[in-house]
Formats: structure tokens, C-alpha cells, sequence
């Protein structure tokens, strides 16, 4: 599905892992409706292992049991989620996320089950076994619940679509599809064949492929195919993933818009690591809006991965600030303008042009000292300006912007 704006939403991932309960993710939406849903952010996703019984949070228990209906398709853990007792699936808690005003996704793996494959079941509407579509040796090399699907042969399109029917019926929105994104060239096959059946089920779903890093070189094929894609693999509260990301954002910056999202990954904000203890982000507050002002300038999907029943009010701010988000959803032709040292410090200026009039800009402080930069609008072809700092509101005017900038902080403005 197509959108004129990058997805925004929530992720169960950063907090929980494979471990996230239904209550905890009704609980999420609770807070998105009441909170953030007046901002754009509009998605609730549960992410990996949701048919596991047993997940424990962000470490996977190879070979471990996975709930199946009799047509090899994974089916919620009832005792996670006990509203997709007797067959209901994810119906229930999809229903539920609608009925807040908000849009429901889920996590897969691409490929069939191997228990399936190896428990002799078949294809939905067919006498097709699982083993006879199975690739056996195209496992994922950190999650091996799958074999990839041979999408050559006879089943393998039935497979997926009766997956993708049976997401329809649930209710999804949104699908976030691992262990894919940096496999091209060699499950291109099959990656066609998820987005045949995603596109035919009679639904509107937003397609996402992970893990990152995606492939520059088959840019065009992921825009033909998906609506986001990850440009990096997990992304967590470190500096250094951080300042990686200017340079993963400037290659991809072209390919930006119109329907298709490069993917910087989830907002590691708020509480996260759930199962290692209330482990509140190790970005400051300076590097997590130096990390929304890059999200936003680059129209990247905003996905949060904190548990929002802990939020803060700082943390509260930082997603409800309307002329930041409003940049996400206007900025256009987003690009880099230079990097250089100033005062000892890297300091990195982003500029894009503003849908509803005038431009953006975006200064970065990537150094390890404080620094002072003024900023000639020349740089960004204005000779004078009204100019107002998003995070702020402050109103300047003139040839110059004054940008003060902590370590690793950054200040964005709208120019007119």
C-alpha cells in the first residue's frame, strides 16, 4: 500500500523481543490512541515469534515450539494472546486496535515453517506437502524456524496466498517481513512472491522488509516491490549507530518519497530491554533529538520501540512535537549540504524543500565539543528568510542562523 506519508507507529521489538503479551500490546495502544494518535502515529506492530509459547524475550530458543493450524500456518500463542483462542487468530486484538482509531501489524519470517516441513503438513486447498516447496538449505543464520519457500514450485504461491488471506481475514495493516531485505539477489524469487500475495489479498497492508543493510543496488527492485526497507541492520541507543546513519541516510536520501520509505529502524526512546530490567534509552536527550530531527528531515518511517505505559515527559515531548512532525510529512528532496569542521567539531547540514512552502534545514553537532555555528542561508540559496526552530518555536530572521549546538545536538528550521 502506497502512503504519501512514512508509516509512524509502534513496535513491540526494542522492549519485549519475542516475548510481548497481548495485555502489553493493548495497553501500548491505549496510550498511542490517547497520546500520540493526533500526531500521525498510527500503527501497532508485534513483532517476531508472536506463534512461540515459550519466546523469552530477545533471545531465540532454536527449534523451539511454534503454534500451527493444519495448513502449516503460524497461529498465535494462546497463552500470549488469549483472545485468538479457538481459531480466532489475531481477529480479536486487531479489532480491538481498530476500534481505538488505529491500524494493526505483525511480524513473519518469509518461508514455511519447519516444523511443518517436517511434520508432513500441507498447503491450504491442496494435496501439496510443506516439504515439497521447502528450500532446505536457505535458513535463516539467526532464527531458524523457516526454510525458505522455492517460489518455482507447484504450492508455493498457494502457500503464501492462503497466509496472506488468512492475515486479511485478521485484519493486519501492516507486515514486517525478516530475514529478506539484504538477501537479494539470491531470495529475489520469493520476495516477488510474498508481494504477488500481499498485493492480492484483498486488503491494503503496508509491506516492510528487514533486516537491514538493504542493497543501493537493487534500490529500484525494493520500490517496485515492498514500502519501506530497512538501510541498517538493529538499530540501538549507541552514538556510534547514530552517527553511521548520516552517511546510510545521504546514500539513500534519493530514493525517498512518493510511496517509498528507506527504513533507519526504530526509535530506541523511552524504556527498552524489557528483560534486562527497566532499562531506560542510553541516548541523552541531545543525540535522541539529533536521531528524530535525521528521522524526520529524511522522511524515514518512525517506528517507537520503547514500552509507552513508562513514558516521560521528556520522552512525551520529543513525539509530539507538531513542527518536527511536520517536517516528516512535508519535507521533500531531502539531502545533505555539507559536513565540515567547525571549531573543532563535525557539524552536518541537511536541507529539503517544504511541501506546503519554503524550505527546511537541519544542523548536527557530530562532535565531542560545543560549538557555535552560524549557518549563511547563501549555503542553501536564501538571501533572507523569516526562519522558526522547530524543536523551540523560536522566531529568527536574516541572512544568518545562529545554531548553538551541544555535543552531538542538533536544530532544525523552517524558512520562508
Amino acid at each position: 500500500m502506497k502512503t504519501d506519508r512514512a508509516p509512524m507507529g509502534w513496535n513491540s521489538w526494542d522492549c519485549w523481543g519475542a516475548a510481548v503479551t497481548e495485555d502489553t500490546v493493548r495497553k501500548n495502544a491505549e496510550f498511542i490512541a490517547k497520546h500520540l494518535k493526533p500526531y500521525g502515529w498510527e500503527y501497532v506492530v508485534v513483532d517476531i515469534q508472536w506463534a512461540a509459547p515459550n519466546a523469552k524475550g530477545h533471545e531465540y530458543e532454536p527449534f523451539g515450539e511454534l503454534n500451527m493450524d493444519e495448513y502449516s500456518r503460524l497461529i498465535p500463542a494462546e497463552n500470549r494472546f488469549p483472545s485468538s483462542k479457538g481459531g480466532r487468530g489475531f481477529a480479536p486484538l486487531a479489532e480491538y486496535v481498530h476500534s481505538l482509531g488505529l491500524k494493526f501489524g505483525i511480524h513473519i519470517m518469509r518461508g514455511i515453517p519447519r516444523a511443518a516441513v517436517h511434520s508432513g503438513g500441507v498447503i491450504y486447498g491442496t494435496d501439496i506437502k510443506a516439504k515439497d516447496i521447502a528450500r532446505f538449505n536457505s535458513i535463516c543464520q539467526w532464527n531458524p524456524d523457516m526454510y525458505g519457500v522455492d517460489a518455482g514450485k507447484a504450492g508455493a504461491r498457494e502457500y503464501y496466498d492462503s497466509i496472506f488471506r488468512m492475515y486479511a481475514e485478521w485484519g493486519v495493516d501492516f507486515i514486517k517481513c525478516d530475514d529478506i531485505c539484504r538477501e537479494l539477489p539470491h531470495e529475489l524469487d520469493e520476495l516477488r512472491l510474498i508481494s504477488e500475495a500481499l498485493h492480492g489479498s484483498g486488503r491494503d497492508m503496508v509491506f516492510s522488509l528487514s533486516p537491514g543493510p538493504a542493497l543501493l543496488e537493487y534500490a529500484e527492485e525494493y520500490k517496485q516491490l515492498a514500502d519501506m526497507w530497512r538501510i541498517t541492520d538493529d538499530f540501538w541507543d549507541k552514538w556510534e549507530l547514530l552517527y553511521d546513519m548520516f552517511s546510510r541516510a545521504e546514500k539513500w536520501c534519493v530514493h525517498t518519497g512518493a510511496g517509498n520509505w528507506p527504513d533507519a529502524d526504530m526509535l530506541p526512546v523511552g524504556a527498552i530491554l524489557q528483560d534486562y530490567g527497566d532499562n531506560r534509552t542510553k541516548f541523552t536527550e541531545d543525540e535522541q533529538i539529533t536521531m528524530l530531527t535525521l528521522w524526520c528531515i529524511f522522511r524515514s518511517p518512525l517506528m517507537i520501540g520503547g514500552d509507552l505505559t513508562k513514558c516521560d515527559d521528556f520522552t512525551l515531548k520529543l513525539l509530539t512535537n507538531e513542527r518536527v512532525l511536520s517536517m516528516h510529512k512535508n519535507a521533500r528532496n531531502s539531502h545533505p549540504v555539507w559536513r565540515k569542521e567547525v571549531c573543532g567539531s563535525e557539524i552536518i547540514l541537511w536541507t529539503a524543500d517544504c511541501a506546503e512552502g519554503g524550505k527546511y534545514l537541519a544542523v548536527f553537532n557530530a562532535g565531542e565539543e560545543p560549538v557555535k555555528a552560524d549557518i549563511p542561508l547563501k549555503d542553501i540559496e536564501l538571501n533572507g528568510a523569516e526562519i522558526t526552530e522547530l524543536w523551540s518555536g523560536e522566531s529568527l530572521s536574516g541572512d544568518t542562523i545562529p545554531a548553538e549546538l551541544a555535543v552531538h545536538s542538533a536544530k532544525a528550521y523552517h524558512l520562508i
